[in-house]
């Protein structure tokens, strides 16, 4: 992450956490900087990031009150893939688009090697689910969604112990309306399960891209959410009132809240802030 010279009286305060070590990058609003190291807190991430920002903030002898900007990178979505330790994760899509996550584009990576496998699907063939809807390349609907259909299928995945739901239909970038009916009736009827529309996530056309984002999004939700709700807390409790910002792949920031919905977003953040802070 990079942190241009401050021209205010607050501080800007800059944590990036990797599986070993959690970093902090402190600017003052006189243009000071104060840097530390803290080793991470696998069980508890925020934990580390509590004790390092108390210590920082005391050896700039600053109150918590003086942070007006937090900015923050983690690997903890990168972790969650690599680990495979993420959530439960159903889809639901259109008829006809079940395998498209084994399927793919149909290319081999490695053409001539016997030995080589495809990935394990991160939503497995009885955890997805089909609905007989269709939406042509204008956006006008040619079979409607019918929502019978929905709560069978939804009852079969929550029987099965999903924690959360992809929702990836056909053509749905140019209407949304099916996936945003799936997405209403899962809120309303399951609040405790974590919802990743790929109209939400990804909304363009090429059905296998969309629908592995909207997957690995479902599978990271609630991982992520649990940190971000703990980081949030601390923080708070600790006297900082400043927004939290989350380092996306892209080099740029999200808000935590924006993050908590498409946790997808910062799945390469630690590399995208080297890159970022090493040009400038």
């Amino acid at each position: 992450m990079t942190m241009s010279k401050s021209t205010t009286t607050g501080a800007r305060l800059a944590v990036d956490i990797g599986g070993t070590f959690t970093d902090f990058f402190l600017l003052t609003g006189d243009g000071k900087t104060h840097t530390r190291k803290e080793l991470s807190t696998p069980s508890d991430y925020s934990l580390a990031v509590a004790e390092g920002v108390t210590a920082i903030l005391a050896e700039a002898g600053l109150k918590p009150g003086a942070v007006t900007e937090f900015l923050h990178g983690t690997t903890i979505v990168t972790n969650t893939c690599i680990e495979l330790t993420g959530a439960k994760v159903g889809l639901i899509t259109t008829r006809g688009f079940r395998d498209v996550l084994e399927i793919t584009r149909g290319r081999m990576p490695k053409l001539y090697d016997l030995n080589w496998a495809r990935p394990v699907p991160l939503a497995p063939r009885q955890l997805r689910m089909e609905v007989d809807e269709r939406v042509d390349r204008e956006g006008r609907v040619t079979k409607g969604l019918d929502m019978a259909e929905v709560e069978s299928v939804v009852n079969r995945l929550v029987a099965q112990g999903v924690e959360s739901i992809a929702v990836c239909l056909y053509n749905s970038p140019h209407n949304p309306a099916h996936e945003q009916k799936i997405g209403e009736y899962l809120r309303q009827r399951h609040p405790g399960i974590f919802v990743s529309l790929s109209t939400r996530v990804m909304p363009l056309i090429k059905e296998y891209e969309r629908t592995c984002e909207a997957v690995v999004n479902a599978y990271v939700m609630p991982v992520v959410a649990v940190y971000i709700k703990r980081l949030k807390k601390r923080l708070t409790d600790m006297g900082i009132r400043a927004p939290l910002l989350i380092m996306q792949s892209n080099g740029g920031m999200i808000t935590a809240d924006a993050c908590v919905e498409r946790p997808v977003e910062i799945v390469e953040c630690g590399p995208a802030g080297g890159v970022v802070g090493g040009a400038y």
